[in-house]
């Protein structure tokens, strides 16, 4: 007999996209679903500072659905704050955060180190919330599960990770508590991503917690390719630089099989293309690593890896901005919210020959949508750029699912859930994907409040 019912506490990603931390609670039971990074406004990444409502050493487990950092990026803090036990993920999950997680804890460090040298922080010293060494530390606690097969985090716990399509290692969780199915969709991929497998149907469940990412938009009916080749070209003929802010995990990879595709067929010219990240390199490299999650050939993905010059050393990145040559170069972050992307911004957004591409969704508060929004300066370590170079955008890449590709996922699995839970959205995007799931499928969705805790019963 199951007596006590279970809770969900929203304590990220709720009213916002980023952040994404979920608490559930049953009969002594206490595990976390996905630990991120809040990311964008400064009002958002101050609670990352701020301690998490219930002590992290209580936790019985954690459960990560994917290594992006506003899903992982506040783990290494967990575990600095006392949690010792287990974070249970897909193998591509763990391989990716053994990438992410420390560059995650060098960002941090790095942006530290420069607030303190231009004086742009009220800190004295400024600190990093976590650095390399502390994530690097975090790792020996992942714990690798396939797909598909049933396990047990907790006592008194069942869990099962299925296929999202979102990025490699990337699931949905259906986790069984105090005799009540929850399923997290985590980021939901494209049907229709030439890279990435699709996303499995979902199978019943009793409550539905979904991404909105896109809930009130569509992407945009475009052919990437040809978008692309027109850019380049364009920017090629004034004698300009092709800049790329780009996740590092995923969109890279996406947008080397691209560039190699079109100069493969002759459409861009031949101009040096540099890859400066060294978290996307590693990524490259696990991506080939786990087929099982991808559509390439071994014969593309070869072509792919070997689109661009990989910059690995600082003196390598620096070498870049010496040149005003033509070049693609392609750098984290995707937000342009740190990393050498930054560095790059600096150097070429004052020419107005360049080109700044971006190529993914773009966060409030975030550099990225400062510009994409048509910022005239934008601010990089404590002092002020002036925007010269074109600002281009290219929707179609997304790695998210729209409302429209969402709905009909949705529609192909068995649910019938007795309520919905739409978060991981900015407030317009979840209300008008709650409203689509309840002109659909007649489901009861509910947006719930930042730090709303709700009784599953």
């Amino acid at each position: 007999m199951h007596n006590e019912t279970p809770t969900i506490a929203f304590l990220g990603a709720a009213e916002t996209v980023t952040g994404s931390r979920y608490l559930v609670e049953a009969e002594g039971i206490r595990v976390l679903v996905d630990c991120g990074l809040f990311q964008g406004y400064k009002k958002l990444r101050e609670r990352n500072w701020a301690a998490p409502p219930f002590d992290p050493a209580s936790l019985d487990a954690v459960l990560l659905t994917h290594t992006h950092i506003d899903h992982t990026g506040y783990f290494p803090k967990l575990c600095l704050l006392g949690f010792a036990g287990r974070a249970y993920c897909t193998s591509g999950t763990r391989d990716l955060s053994r990438v992410l997680l420390p560059d995650s804890g060098y960002l941090q460090e790095e942006e530290a180190h420069h607030a303190n040298k231009w004086h742009y922080t009220k800190h004295r010293p400024a600190l990093p919330l976590y650095t390399r060494e502390d994530a690097e530390r975090c790792l020996s606690q992942l714990s690798p599960v396939p797909f598909y097969e049933h396990f047990e985090p907790t006592k008194g716990v069942s869990a099962k990770f299925t296929r999202a399509g979102h990025i490699v290692g990337s699931a949905c969780l259906q986790l069984q508590v105090a005799g009540t199915t929850i399923t997290f969709t985590g980021d939901v991929g494209r049907p229709i991503d030439p890279i990435m497998k699709p996303p499995d149907p979902l199978g019943p469940t009793d409550f539905l917690v979904t991404e909105s990412t896109y809930g009130d938009r569509r992407h945009p009916d475009e052919d990437v390719d040809t978008a692309i080749e027109h850019i380049v070209n364009e920017t090629v003929d004034k004698g300009g630089v092709i800049l790329v802010p780009s996740f590092a995990v995923g969109r890279s990879q996406h947008l080397l099989r691209i560039v190699s595709q079109l100069k493969e067929e002759k459409r861009i010219p031949d101009i040096p293309v540099f890859l400066d990240s060294p978290m996307a390199i590693s990524a490259t490299t696990i991506f080939e690593e786990h087929k099982e999650d991808h559509r390439l050939s071994d014969e593309e993905t070869e072509r792919m890896c070997e689109a661009a010059q990989y910059s690995r050393t600082p003196d390598d990145s620096k070498a870049i901005d010496r040149s005003s040559d033509p070049m693609i170069v392609i750098s984290a972050s995707g937000m342009a919210t740190g990393g050498r992307i930054l560095h790059h911004l600096r150097r070429f957004l004052p020419g107005k020959k360049n080109t700044v591409l971006f190529v993914g969704y773009q966060a409030a508060g975030t550099r990225g949508r400062s510009l994409v929004d048509g910022a005239d300066e934008i601010k990089i370590h404590g002092q002020y750029v002036p925007v010269r170079a074109r600002v281009a955008e290219v929707r179609g890449l997304s790695a998210h699912a729209d409302y429209r590709e969402m709905l009909d996922w949705l529609g192909r699995g068995t649910l019938s859930p007795k309520r919905v839970f739409v978060t991981h959205g900015e407030p317009p995007a979840a209300d008008a994907f709650r409203r689509r799931l309840k002109d659909t499928f007649g489901w009861d969705a509910v947006v719930p409040e930042d730090g709303a805790k709700w009784k599953l019963e």
